[in-house]
């Protein structure tokens, strides 16, 4: 290299840079002194401005070619807002992301809430912000950055809403609070902070929520879904999630879950408005699972697994408070389920379903007002009578006493025609409550899904007949319980 340097000198000229002149600098007249601190810059908002979708930043009308904070290039249909017109100049703060909207806007253009009520045409009841909206909003922070870094101040031994304490001890008993975003498949991790009770084996999730305004009424839906996959799964959830959409129900108790339909449930229209207490990693860890949803506040979600299942089974337990001075825990699971096949076609399990009815009740008697529902896979001519505590109810037999209840109905449900004849109240409400009482309880999910259908190979005397079958949401018809208060 200094050979050719040498031979050819005009190189010399070209591989030169120009001299960068050092700024002055004036030495503290005593070594201890530190260097005064930067002035930190101070922006001026504009009310003309425009906000950057991705960071909410309020950009000032010159700045055209992108956002100052996150150099985020700006789209055509959301460049600056014209100072020239006083409506347009105006802007509004969204409840639930934060993000500046136009006056002009009565939906916030990045999640959809609503505008509040002073900025909204609409003024029907139904045009009324969900109560959970902003109601346990984190401040925005990196996609990339976990849930557990973030530290919001929780306490030892509890996982509180947006805290930062506890680990993941555990891939099937971790608990979060998410909500996710139908239109963007995008998910907003709220808190996602846990603790492992190790000796209870129960994970508790915690988070100091305002109460609601007590409703005329709650109700609460328990459904088994069937995690039967090959059998039209995207449409029967999408029947479901249309039957969650119709009552509306406060509280939703699903068993037979999988990651599959855990995941479809996730990108649903309706999911948003609710709170589930599974994170998104504890569905990979289980072939299927109880799930719990709620539209109102919760206290807390814990999960507690029956010793003596050898299918996983477990109690999850949502407490909230309603009212501000009613509390409530509704708790669902999905009891050891009968088995019966060869050699001995004896396994039924029973012994072991008593078992978990009792120690469900046992956790759940001692609080003032409690719902259990769910798939108890329970047989009374089997089982005995389920073991309900004094001033328990079974509420199906208490307001329909006249009625079955067979919620599995191999004769109802022609989607099962063909299968062996079983009939069945396997799902049930129980009830202890004491500052509420039960209204109604009706079965879902009883009609054929319409235009859809699929054919089933049953073998007749040696000879295998093609049946062409209706589909319904599930092989079980589901719950819907209906309180008022007292």
């Amino acid at each position: 290299m200094v050979m050719a340097l040498k031979q050819f000198p005009f190189l010399i000229k070209a591989l030169t840079f120009p001299t960068i002149p050092r700024p002055a600098t004036t030495k503290p007249s005593s070594p201890l002194l530190r260097p005064k601190p930067i002035k930190p810059i101070t922006v001026k908002m504009s009310s003309a401005g425009w906000s950057c979708k991705k960071c909410t930043f309020n950009n000032s009308p010159t700045s055209k070619s992108a956002f100052k904070i996150c150099l985020t290039p700006v789209s055509p249909p959301h460049v600056a807002i014209s100072p020239s017109s006083d409506d347009e100049s105006q802007q509004w703060a969204c409840e639930a992301c934060t993000l500046l909207n136009s006056f002009k806007n009565s939906d916030c253009v990045m999640c959809g809430t609503r505008a509040p009520r002073p900025f909204s045409d609409d003024t029907s009841i139904e045009s009324e912000l969900d109560p959970l909206v902003g109601s346990v909003f984190l401040p925005l922070r990196s996609c990339k950055r976990k849930a557990a870094d973030f530290d919001g101040g929780g306490q030892k031994g509890s996982a509180e809403l947006g805290g930062g304490n506890g680990l993941n001890s555990s891939k099937r008993l971790v608990l979060s609070k998410d909500f996710v975003s139908s239109s963007e498949h995008d998910r907003l991790e709220l808190g996602g902070v846990r603790a492992l009770d190790k000796a209870a084996s129960v994970t508790v999730l915690k988070g100091d929520v305002d109460s609601p305004k007590l409703a005329s009424s709650l109700k609460i839906l328990s459904y088994n879904v069937w995690f039967r996959e090959d059998l039209e799964l995207r449409r029967r959830m999408k029947a479901i999630g249309d039957l969650i959409q119709l009552h509306s129900p406060d509280i939703i108790c699903l068993q037979e879950v999988t990651p599959e339909i855990f995941d479809i449930f996730q990108r649903s229209t309706w999911w948003k408005t609710y709170r589930c207490n599974l994170s998104s990693e504890t569905p990979s860890s289980s072939a299927y699972f109880c799930m719990q949803l709620s539209k109102l506040p919760v206290k807390s979600f814990s999960i507690r697994p029956f010793w003596n299942s050898i299918m996983g089974r477990e109690l999850c337990i949502a407490e909230l408070q309603i009212g501000g001075n009613k509390p409530l825990v509704v708790a669902t699971s999905h009891l050891e389920s009968p088995c019966p096949g060869p050699p001995k076609w004896d396994q039924m399990f029973s012994k072991e379903r008593v078992v978990q009815a009792n120690e469900a009740v046992n956790i759940l008697k001692e609080n003032r007002n409690v719902i259990f529902a769910g798939d108890m896979n329970w047989d009374d001519k089997l089982d005995g009578q389920f073991p309900l505590p004094s001033g328990w109810i079974d509420a199906w037999a208490e307001l329909k006493a006249g009625d079955n209840g067979w919620t599995y109905d191999t004769k109802s449900n022609q989607m099962l025609t063909g299968n062996r004849t079983l009939q069945k109240r396997l799902d049930r409400v129980l009830c202890c409550l004491r500052d509420f009482s039960v209204s109604s309880i009706e079965m879902v999910g009883k009609e054929a899904i319409p235009g859809l259908s699929y054919i089933k190979e049953k073998k007749v005397r040696q000879e295998v007949k093609k049946l062409e079958l209706p589909v319904l949401p599930s092989d079980h018809y589901g719950l819907l319980l209906t309180l008022s208060a007292k």
